[in-house]
């Protein structure tokens, strides 16, 4: 059977799960008073005729005995779930060894009748791991069927129906083990999405505030040094009513987000990256249409245009920026300080959005000075379909 990355192997189809004990139990239960009661109720049909047997006719050596290791093999099985916590798997295994043992002396002493013997088998497939228990309880009953033949027996009904009997426990014991490892899965695919809806928050959030927010400062510091040079107060006035606008922009958007009904648009955040770099008095050569672009793929590439921006006005001191698009292809070019490359948490979202459509982000420092930030996705990646996942890669930007 071949394996997949984040499969979980809960049969018997993986040489790991015949020696790994049985999981530990996820919800609570039976109550042990419960247990010990059908434990009971079990047994009985066993104790009872030794029980008869020893107050009607008196009680011979033979069946003082038998009724002895009754007792005891009784008490093993009403009492085996006590032995089950992780800090008592030695134990666990000495009690179902001893509770087996006595089994077998049981189905010898009592004229080699063999269906005293299931509730040992039973026990030994829930707590023991399944090779261990194919090994000891195929022994067992390969050692009984060794005696019948001795004995010239050729009546194997009994042995037949025991061996049926804890074949079925053996795989419903099994069916145990898959279902915890499966609740055991569900828990770690709950926190992991808790854990991923928590990191495309964060990233979207910080794609939204980060951008606006920066074209916030900008704008208000605009107008800030055009009041204080007293001079042409009405754009002032109209830098103002435009920090209001996407501060009530910004709510807007965070509101959508949290609600996930926010997309990003392309053609918006030419728009927005137009209106940031003209606040900042940085010359912007922008398209002013984004026709070309793959539609599939302008979603994506409103995320690198925005982030791309913001940290040209954030960051690199660059008089120019110079946008082009293609078809599967978005440069961002700026004349910045430039420097060394350092991907961040940022770069290293917008790697993770273009790695869900198949496509590359790389960010140089050309010789000339300034950034260049490229994103591209292959053709062939284009036409498979390939599209971002409704929930967002885990790195994220911050």
């Amino acid at each position: 059977m071949n394996d997949y990355p984040g499969r979980v192997k809960t049969g018997l189809n993986s040489r790991e799960n015949w020696w790994s004990d049985m999981p530990p139990r996820t919800g609570r239960g039976p109550r042990p008073g419960r247990w010990a009661i059908l434990g009971i109720a079990f047994i009985l049909p066993s104790m009872v005729p030794a029980a008869v047997d020893l107050f009607t006719d008196g009680a011979t050596a033979k069946e003082l005995v038998i009724a002895a290791l009754l007792v005891v093999y009784g008490s093993c099985y009403v009492l085996f779930p006590l032995s089950l916590r992780p800090s008592h798997r030695k134990t666990t295994y000495v009690a179902s060894v001893v509770m087996l043992l006595i089994g077998l002396a049981l189905v010898f002493l009592h004229d080699t009748n063999p269906y005293v013997l299931i509730y040992a088998t039973a026990v030994l497939a829930f707590t023991l791991p399944p090779a261990w228990a194919v090994i000891l309880d195929g022994g067992a009953l390969l050692l009984v069927l060794g005696v019948h033949l001795a004995l010239g027996r050729d009546d194997f009904g009994d042995l037949i129906a025991v061996t049926s009997i804890t074949a079925a426990m053996f795989f419903m014991a099994n069916l145990v083990r898959a279902v915890r490892k499966l609740e055991a899965a569900n828990r770690e695919i709950a926190t992991l999405a808790v854990a991923g809806e928590r990191e495309r928050l964060a990233r979207d959030l910080h794609d939204i505030l980060g951008h606006s927010l920066t074209t916030i400062t900008v704008k208000a510091g605009l107008a800030r040094r055009i009041l204080e040079s007293g001079k042409d107060d009405p754009r002032a006035l109209q830098e103002i009513s435009d920090v209001e606008n996407l501060t009530r922009s910004a709510l807007s958007d965070i509101r959508a987000t949290v609600s996930e009904y926010r997309e990003v648009s392309l053609s918006a955040e030419v728009a927005g990256a137009r209106a940031a770099l003209r606040a900042a008095e940085i010359d912007a050569d922008l398209p002013h249409a984004v026709d070309n672009v793959d539609p599939s793929l302008q979603r994506t590439f409103g995320y690198v245009l925005r982030e791309a921006v913001t940290n040209v006005l954030r960051h690199s001191g660059a008089k120019r920026v110079k946008v082009r698009f293609g078809k599967t292809w978005l440069e961002i070019e700026d004349d910045g300080d430039g420097g060394e490359v350092e991907e961040g948490n940022g770069l290293r979202g917008l790697t993770e959005r273009l790695a869900a459509v198949g496509g590359t982000l790389t960010a140089t420092a050309p010789s000339a000075g300034g950034w260049l930030v490229r994103a591209e996705v292959p053709e062939s990646a284009v036409r498979s379909g390939a599209r971002t996942p409704l929930t967002e890669p885990a790195g994220g930007c911050a």
